[in-house]
């Protein structure tokens, strides 16, 4: 198998993999808490809280996870981790009361803290260095279609054998295509690697030159904000955007088909990502697509509900190549090396935002109504100011051929 070849496969496994991961768990709450709400006699809002749980628990076992990565490749902790997804869906599906809930959810938490995109990023970045950020963004083109694949395949099983059969079928697809999926990965670091473009080679061989300790502190407290702005408006979005569409004026049918626009756009953003803006430095992609929420948001506040479309076109848009930038920025600015215990660091404030993002969130609307996007454009408009301060690691990463 010709190494070309041999990426590509482990681009597809890895992003069958990381599909499973996102839909068996960051997507499963939108479908099934109300019904575990009723059936477990809880409120539904128990439910949520149990999921912020498990992002809280994510985030703090993440830079472990990343280290674990740095030290035995990605194989070894995505395969282990399959069976950690299948425990905590298990013991969620057998849950009786709040504290079976939440001990499936904290499960949960330990596997996303090492079987989300920041896991598998490290797990490429193990395997391909400084030319990891074709195979990065290969991923995310895949595991765009997470919502796309899992939302109406939990729908569907809830509806034909209820939410505990449904956490069931999803443990068991860990076990039967998840676990062979992650043992199948390469163990080792390719020998050699395709050559990437020249600028991505340029860009880590300048970040690899070790900033100065104030420079490096400077870079990382930027990126850690940039990371917990973003995902904290992500999360929000994906918890409430139908209810801000209508609170703006938009029909309920409406406001359903403009927010089904912003996967395809998240995934025309990673294309054009992965095709076009290959060859441009990842902060300057991640500069424009950190304009897009605010742009979007602004043109929806002034021109209202015939500018909704654009609004969430422009947000799934910048989304997506943003989601990218989260695995490519820290590879070009600090390198290859320690990559997945940086990451889990960096992602730390990131992960504890996105819990509190759909309860903060839903109060700003419950208190304020449309009024509540002008709150996402500002916390836009800081995660792009932090990016602009960002700078290249030199001169020399901006070289074409």
């Amino acid at each position: 198998m010709t190494s070309t070849t041999s990426r590509a496969a482990t681009i597809v496994q890895l992003g069958i993999a990381q599909t499973l991961a996102w839909a068996s768990s960051y997507y499963l709450p939108a479908i099934l808490a109300v019904p575990m709400a009723h059936d477990l006699g809880v409120s539904t809002p128990t439910v949520f809280a149990a999921f912020s749980a498990a992002l809280a628990v994510s985030a703090l076992l993440g830079p472990a996870a990343g280290k674990a990565i740095d030290r035995h490749g990605g194989r070894p902790v995505l395969a282990a981790n399959s069976l950690v997804f299948a425990a905590g869906l298990v013991v969620l599906a057998l849950a009786q009361g709040p504290l079976g809930l939440f001990t499936g959810w904290v499960i949960l938490g330990v596997a996303m803290a090492a079987g989300l995109y920041e896991a598998g990023f490290a797990a490429l970045v193990h395997l391909y260095g400084k030319d990891a950020r074709g195979a990065i963004t290969g991923i995310t083109l895949f595991a765009g279609f997470a919502s796309t694949v899992g939302w109406p395949l939990s729908a569907w099983l809830e509806l034909e054998w209820g939410w505990r059969s449904t956490c069931l079928a999803w443990a068991a697809l860990h076990l039967l295509l998840g676990l062979p999926l992650n043992w199948r990965l390469p163990a080792l670091p390719a020998a050699a690697h395709p050559a990437a473009s020249p600028l991505d080679a340029t860009q880590v061989d300048a970040a690899a030159r070790s900033p100065s300790s104030h420079s490096g502190t400077r870079t990382a407290v930027l990126l850690a904000l940039v990371f917990a702005v973003t995902w904290f408006i992500s999360t929000a979005m994906a918890s409430h955007l139908p209810r801000l569409l209508q609170a703006h004026g938009v029909p309920l049918a409406t406001a359903l088909v403009f927010a089904g626009l912003v996967g395809p756009a998240q995934v025309a953003g990673r294309l054009l990502e992965y095709g076009l803006l290959r060859n441009i430095h990842p902060l300057v992609s991640a500069r424009v697509a950190g304009s897009l929420h605010t742009l979007g948001a602004a043109a929806f506040l002034f021109l209202g509900a015939p500018a909704g479309a654009v609004f969430t076109v422009l947000h799934g848009a910048g989304n997506g190549v943003l989601t990218i930038a989260k695995g490519t920025l820290p590879l070009v600015l600090f390198g290859a090396r320690d990559y997945g215990a940086r990451q889990g660091l960096l992602m730390v404030p990131a992960r504890f935002a996105q819990a509190t993002a759909p309860w903060l969130f839903g109060l700003a609307i419950d208190r304020f109504g449309a009024g509540a996007l002008w709150f996402s454009a500002a916390l836009g408009m800081l995660a792009f100011a932090a990016l602009m301060l960002l700078h290249a690691p030199s001169a020399a990463s901006q070289r074409r051929d």
